[in-house]
């Protein structure tokens, strides 16, 4: 874990981006429905679960660190920087997307 807003959004964001081409490969494959009704929702709630504590380590662990360190301006500061610059980065990607479509 680092203190630079910038790269814990945007590990972020190829976190997201790599498990959305994972996903887009695994569905290329057949798989069996009575196998695949019960092994997806499993998949899908360990993937959430997985998600939710990589995200909770890029964009909380260094704050409350520093907030329980006595750092707590650098903590909150740290905090509101990483959730707004991966705002805009999401925001970014779809305004590409936006644009891509708007050309096609």
């Amino acid at each position: 874990m680092n203190k630079k807003p910038f790269l814990n959004a945007l590990t972020a964001i190829l976190y997201i981006i790599v498990l959305v081409g994972g996903m887009n490969l695994l569905d290329r494959y057949q798989i069996e429905e009575k196998v695949a009704s019960f092994i997806m929702p499993v998949i899908m709630i360990s993937l959430f679960t997985f998600s939710a504590a990589f995200m909770a380590y890029l964009f909380c662990l260094e704050p409350i660190q520093l907030y329980l360190d006595g750092k707590k301006e650098k903590g909150v500061s740290l905090f509101i920087k990483t959730v707004l610059i991966f705002g805009a980065l999401t925001l970014g990607l779809l305004l590409i997307y936006l644009l891509i479509e708007s050309l096609s």
